[in-house]
């Protein structure tokens, strides 16, 4: 066996949710550049049009809401109207919300559940049948869900339904992994630590502080990112099952103490 393409994805068909921007974009962007055509969704049509003028021709957007199984089920319709098969799914659309413990809204709660856990689940099985189309056991399919080193350990704010709806996925992954494994679909899970974002504000406008609290002593960048994904959806990965894998720094695994990254 040559390992010259392990991280090849060349003529793959991928889909990442919440692609216009952040670390959806980021792996868009990785595997674009590793061969692959990027469908990249979000709730913001221009957007996605702005990402896909960045971008360039392998990317292409399809503009959709997630966060109701409807929406879900409306993507994945507008998806196999364009295509026959799908070799990587990216459930990378998500929510956060941070109140005070005392005035934490019902609102925020269901938000935030609904986006992070809830469409994860809908539409992976609403691209089901694509996502099998074309697998096997020595050619799986990937299914990469973003989750949350917040998933994992505690950060200092208020963001509960934010640290719930990550763990959730977390496991859901694992259960996920067990059934759909049998039809030669891989389903990970990727936790990012701190990197800059509108979701991280944080890490975005004060990564020299955030820094201070990783054992990196740095937030993360686009290459870490990037790497970590191509490497879960390229035949690299292709004996990892239903594992988390930790791009953070060493916060989780390597720190002493608690940091301010989210």
């Amino acid at each position: 066996m040559s390992f010259a393409n392990l991280f090849s994805l060349e003529g793959k068909i991928a889909l990442v949710t919440g692609g216009s921007r952040g670390i959806g974009k980021i792996i868009a962007k990785g595997f674009i550049e590793q061969g692959a055509t990027v469908y990249i969704s979000s709730r913001k049509a221009a957007a996605c049009e702005e990402t896909v003028a960045e971008l360039g021709a392998k990317c292409i957007a399809l503009p959709q809401d997630v966060s109701t199984v409807e929406g879900c089920k409306a993507l994945a319709t507008a998806f196999a109207e364009r295509e026959q098969r799908l070799d990587i799914l990216v459930n990378n659309a998500g929510a956060a919300w941070g109140v005070p413990f005392e005035e934490f809204p019902e609102s925020g709660w269901d938000k935030v559940m609904d986006l992070n856990v809830k469409s994860p689940f809908f539409l992976t099985q609403a691209l089901h049948g694509l996502l099998k189309a074309q697998a096997s056991h020595d050619k799986p399919s990937k299914v990469i869900n973003i989750t949350s080193i917040d998933g994992l350990r505690l950060n200092p704010w208020d963001t509960y339904s934010y640290h719930a709806s990550k763990a959730a996925l977390i496991y859901l992954t694992k259960r996920m992994a067990a059934r759909l494994i049998k039809d030669g679909i891989i389903v990970t899970s990727l936790a990012p630590g701190a990197f800059a974002s509108e979701m991280n504000r944080a890490a975005r406008d004060h990564g020299d502080a955030v820094a201070k609290g990783i054992p990196m002593r740095r937030i993360g960048n686009e290459a870490d990112m990037a790497g970590a994904a191509i490497f879960l959806a390229s035949r690299a990965s292709d004996y990892v099952v239903g594992d988390t894998l930790v791009v953070d720094g060493g916060v989780v695994n390597a720190s002493l103490g608690t940091s301010l990254d989210a």
